[in-house]
């Protein structure tokens, strides 16, 4: 499946963002989804997942904070970030679970 990340923007600390993850392929609604995160100079880190069913799960850094989501019939998943913090700047990527596949990324920056 092909994946396209897009929504990413310079934010001020404490403001929100919505990311989007538009996924190509019929299998979309059957496959468990996530977004990572890559910071410079750091290792890729989970941030949520969403099964088929809707079921969710967060790193504890972005749990209160951020909201996965998706919508079956857009093929597309969402990532509602609120009241962001420097610590959230990052390279943010969507992945399909069960193919491995990737996206390109999209650059969050969270700074004043």
């Amino acid at each position: 499946a092909q994946l396209v990340e897009s929504g990413g923007d310079l934010v001020q600390p404490g403001g929100s963002l919505r990311l989007s993850c538009a996924a190509s392929g019929s299998l979309f609604k059957y496959n468990t989804m996530g977004w990572h995160r890559q910071a410079p100079g750091k290792q890729r880190e989970f941030v949520a997942s969403i099964t088929s069913g809707g079921s969710t799960n967060y790193a504890d850094s972005v749990k209160g904070r951020f909201t996965i989501s998706r919508d079956n019939a857009k093929n597309t998943m969402y990532l509602q970030m609120n009241s962001l913090k420097p610590e959230d700047t990052a390279v943010y990527y969507c992945k399909d679970h069960y193919s491995g596949s990737w996206g390109q990324g999209t650059q969050v920056t969270v700074s004043s």
